[in-house]
């Protein structure tokens, strides 16, 4: 049974529930913020390039890897238009929109619209987990497909897939050999690599580079890019605003 919160467009299950406890009383018009700030992009296709990182707070899911848990329940309110002029700020044409999961908020959306408005290049990060369909066609989309090892596998919103763009990239975050074949089998089956760009990474000191290097080569699925989290390697990996 699920709960629907009093949020547009947001399913979270009732187990789930206190988790976004945070958000209630978050009024129209604000979003709340964990941190705004620039660095170089990590992860995705665009890895390696001087991003504006808007961290929005709480997550309505629990991954077992989650190297944000820190975005669950610290956060400021701040108006939308606060959050699009602070990004704005740092004159740099990529903004990410991250969490958290920055779907849980409805002011996400038209925040998105705004920046892309700007002529900034927007990516949004999700969990998978919240419907993709109402995210402006011009943001990129870079969404996981939770693996079992996350505990949250379950929550894949399969039907996203049809929902997202050719440009839009599909994240899979590896914990386990176990994790990679369900990751391989769901790639073949869905042919996710030949309808968007297919991402593979270790979860960080559980599966080594190398390990997934050799799981990638004899599976021959020769169009999945491998990732590493740049910015772990860059600075301590428990380092925040990086």
């Amino acid at each position: 049974m699920q709960t629907t919160l009093p949020y547009p467009l947001l399913d979270v299950p009732a187990e789930a529930s206190h988790r976004v406890a945070l958000l209630r009383d978050v009024p129209p018009g604000e979003l709340l913020i964990h941190e705004i700030y620039l660095s170089v992009q990590g992860e995705s296709t665009f890895a390696g390039l001087p991003c504006v990182f808007v961290r929005t707070s709480v997550c309505d899911s629990r991954c077992r890897w989650c190297d944000t848990p820190h975005a669950f329940n610290q956060g400021t309110r701040m108006t939308r238009a606060d959050v699009l002029a602070k990004a704005l700020s740092f004159g740099c044409p990529l903004v990410e929109i991250t969490g958290g999961e920055p779907l849980l908020q409805a002011d996400v959306f038209a925040l998105m619209t705004e920046l892309c408005d700007a002529g900034k290049t927007v990516l949004l990060e999700t969990s998978g987990a919240h419907d993709v369909t109402v995210v402006d066609s011009r943001v990129h989309v870079i969404m996981d497909l939770k693996c079992p090892d996350s505990g949250e596998s379950h929550r894949n919103r399969w039907a996203n897939l049809d929902a997202l763009k050719p440009s839009d990239q599909i994240k899979f975050v590896i914990a386990s050999r176990a994790d990679w074949d369900w990751t391989a089998s769901v790639v073949r089956k869905q042919r996710l690599d030949s309808r968007f760009t297919c991402l593979v990474s270790c979860v960080f000191s559980s599966v080594r580079p190398v390990e997934l290097v050799g799981w990638l080569l004899e599976s021959g699925l020769h169009r999945v890019r491998m990732q590493l989290q740049m910015h772990k390697y860059i600075w301590e990996p428990t380092t925040r605003g990086v």
